[in-house]
């Protein structure tokens, strides 16, 4: 098997915990809008429990973000066991529930779950990992364990998946809502929330298969392990591989000087302007990510399309259809992420996602929901579509793809952590706000997503800096050594990876001696003739 289809295949298994998130997500809008639901709990100030009900879940994850940068020691795939077993906890609750203080509890231990998953996926996926916890887990898992090359698709995986959870979600709300729909009947909610549990139980049963992250190895002094398992992602498992090598040098490079400093806290993301420079760049990617006006559509989609006299019925199909769409856009991403680059998606996308909230905002003015204009429905659905699917293009993926390679080792589940906190802290708050604000001011909620949108597509115009094709050793480089004001930058990498691999190669192709190597691996002095090259 070549070694980017293994790191694609061990990518997409991680990004199951991501499927969980994007399960979570769709499916709530159909619960929320299911008349028994309704009858059971949201009988009084229905607004402010349905908001309850959706923001719970992002405050939890918003906890579990936090945990996640206190998990190192138990490695990427420990604090994805962990993740899972949280996260069904809060499933069984929410399947359970009887009285809405179930509920609550259910989603925001589910969400504390899914919380550190999105840290930890963030990381196995750099190396070759996976729910928030999980789901911020996963990209950072998934960033170490990735070849430079290919990075952007499998970091981009987590979205993907994330996609398809929604995917699932919509369809079975769907089917549920118009089969019981009147009938009174749990059934209608149940079986929905209790669907995302089996997911989970599958991922926590089967993480240890996967490989620990390398760059989590070597950092453990596990340099031996750390070796072997980059020499399974990239070289069949030849240890002697000179990319292998090389890497493996890079990383050690890295972590001897991290080591030779103390600890790092989360107070170390502030320290120091390219640091600090790191740290707002992630928060604004991740605030942006929410503030494009996805998360509104996807939690309170009935009472959106309500505005313009779209049935709950007849908008719960088209967000199965709009979910079918967000994977498109995502598979879109994962095939140009490398070639495009980050910076031009993050910016085009932006600019994009305005322009269709400006038409929505201007179809619920002229044609409200009293107007039934067919034309106007169709108009408003058609932008809807195109905001998704530039959405899962663009800002979706490149909010967790991103964040997870921008830091060094001793910083990255801290920095992702960070963004991940910052994610869930908008989306709380637009889960709150949201079923409230369309009753109070209607189409006029539209204009802070068109504004967050454009001022968004600037900062990163000026801001975001390009890393497709960098190792993840060369961030700190990038960070130290570039301009800030990005437009008409002429920095260059210092590191060579590839070159480097060459002159090892070429210095076994003369004759290494077995001095070179302890227990088939590397000596870790040479750390020292790599960072010289």
């Amino acid at each position: 098997m070549k070694p980017s289809i293994y790191q694609f295949l061990i990518g997409s298994f991680a990004a199951l915990g991501s499927f969980l998130f994007g399960y979570d997500l769709g499916v709530i809008a159909e619960v929320v809008a299911s008349d028994n639901f309704q009858t059971l709990f949201l009988q009084t100030n229905a607004d402010s429990k349905a908001g309850t009900v959706v923001s719970l879940f992002t405050g939890g994850c918003f906890v579990g973000a936090f945990g996640a940068g206190y998990t190192n020691r138990l490695g990427r795939r420990g604090t994805i066991l962990m993740a899972c077993c949280i996260f069904v906890v809060g499933g069984v609750l929410q399947t359970a529930g009887v009285v809405v203080e179930m509920l609550y509890v259910g989603r925001l231990i589910a969400g504390i779950g899914v919380g550190f998953l999105t840290v930890s996926a963030a990381e196995l996926l750099f190396l070759g990992a996976w729910l928030t916890h999980a789901k911020m887990i996963i990209p950072i898992y998934q960033a170490e364990i990735s070849h430079r090359r290919i990075r952007g698709k499998i970091t981009s995986l987590q979205q993907l998946f994330n996609a398809l959870g929604q995917i699932f979600a919509t369809w079975i709300g769907y089917g549920c809502y118009v089969t019981w729909t009147g009938s009174n009947n749990s059934r209608e909610w149940r079986i929905p929330l209790a669907i995302q549990i089996p997911p989970a139980l599958f991922l926590g049963a089967l993480v240890h298969t996967l490989p620990e992250s390398p760059r989590w190895l070597c950092d453990h002094d596990q340099a031996d392990r750390g070796i072997q398992t980059l020499a399974r992602l990239h070289s069949h498992g030849d240890v002697n591989d000179p990319y292998v090598i090389a890497e493996f040098n890079l990383i050690q490079a890295q972590i001897a000087e991290e080591h030779s400093q103390k600890s790092k806290t989360y107070l170390d993301l502030f320290r120091g302007w390219p640091n600090f420079r790191r740290t707002i760049i992630v928060m604004t990617i991740q605030a942006s990510c929410q503030m494009s006006g996805v998360s509104a559509i996807q939690y309170f989609s009935p009472q959106i399309f309500a505005q313009i006299g779209i049935s709950t019925e007849t908008t719960l199909l088209l967000q199965a259809v709009n979910a079918i769409i967000a994977f498109l856009g995502t598979a879109v991403c994962i095939l140009i992420i490398d070639s495009a680059g980050r910076r031009p998606l993050e910016i085009y996308g932006h600019s994009i996602m305005s322009v269709t909230f400006i038409v929505n905002a201007i179809l619920i003015k002229v044609f409200p929901a009293t107007s039934n204009n067919t034309g106007a429905h169709w108009g408003f659905i058609t932008m809807t579509w195109v905001f998704n699917f530039v959405f899962f293009i663009t800002s979706g993926p490149l909010s967790w793809a991103v964040p997870a390679e921008l830091f060094g080792t001793a910083l990255r589940t801290k920095g992702v952590s960070w963004g991940a906190m910052t994610s869930f802290v908008f989306n709380t708050m637009i889960g709150q706000v949201t079923p409230i604000a369309i009753s109070a001011i209607g189409w006029r909620f539209y204009i802070i997503f068109i504004v967050c949108n454009l001022t968004t597509a600037l900062f990163f115009w000026a801001f975001l800096p390009e890393t497709k094709g960098l190792n993840l050793e060369d961030m700190d480089d990038l960070f130290y050594n570039s301009p800030t004001f990005v437009p008409g930058s002429q920095w260059r990498p210092q590191s060579h990876i590839d070159s480097d691999a060459k002159v090892l190669a070429d210095k076994e192709a003369h004759g290494a001696t077995k001095d070179d190597y302890v227990d088939g691996a590397p000596r870790t002095d040479l750390v020292e003739d790599v960072k010289r090259m």
